[in-house]
């Protein structure tokens, strides 16, 4: 069956790609700005002498938020707590939700090492009261209490949150926060960007077979197939 796409050529192609001109600049800016918000601050460090790339925050600060970041992935959550308020208080008392789901993430600790009785304290206590200001919190306290319901967590309908794929969930939200608060982007500009290519070849597909990148990791252009 004849095709009405537009067929261009790999020496075509490549001809238009070379012709679109990128400044060096502009790439080392992106490269530093993944480094930077994804939290590789020795790779920062080693970049910025090689590139003479400056980063956008004091490549300091990114220490004091991974140290954040790891104390959530590894369970410490009051620790974290800490960790933020003295990085910036204001973190945790504008962000009401961030807070709660911190305080969620302890008592889902305190579950995971099988301290009940602590853990209905802090339920009550700590996560009880603010369910009582915000429908949102209580449904979510209902769920993680439920897991007290089971002497076996494997059968408990929300035993997700027992993942550690729950807490690297917090210690990403935290992160985002306390690079909100350094006004600078929660997420790295690379990984939109390469969405963006993703989405334009999906958008060029309906009218041309071209050249693709299929492989992000290397980048290379595929041969089109018609």
């Amino acid at each position: 069956m004849a095709t009405s796409k537009k067929v261009i050529t790999r020496d075509e192609w490549e001809k238009k790609l070379n012709a679109v001109k990128l400044r060096k600049e502009d790439m080392n800016t992106l490269v530093m700005n993944f480094l930077v918000t994804e939290g590789f601050v020795e790779a920062a460090d080693k970049f910025q002498k090689e590139s003479g790339t400056k980063p956008e925050i004091d490549l300091a600060t990114i220490t004091d938020r991974m140290a954040v970041k790891k104390a959530v992935q590894n369970g410490n959550v009051e620790d974290a707590i800490e960790k933020v308020n003295d990085l910036n208080p204001e973190i945790l008392d504008t962000n009401p939700e961030l807070f709660f789901h911190l305080q969620q993430q302890r008592l889902i600790e305190l579950i995971r090492q099988g301290k009940t009785d602590e853990a209905l304290e802090f339920a009550q206590e700590e996560l009880a009261p603010r369910g009582e200001e915000n429908q949102a919190f209580l449904q979510e306290l209902e769920k993680t209490v439920a897991l007290l319901v089971f002497e076996d967590a494997s059968n408990c309908p929300v035993k997700d949150l027992l993942d550690i794929s729950h807490r690297l969930k917090t210690a990403s939200e935290v992160n985002a926060a306390i690079l909100t608060s350094q006004s600078h982007e929660k997420d790295p500009k690379l990984p939109s960007l390469l969405k963006m290519l993703i989405w334009a070849q999906n958008q060029l597909d309906e009218k041309a077979i071209y050249p693709h990148i299929n492989d992000l990791s290397n980048g290379q252009l595929e041969n089109p197939s018609e």
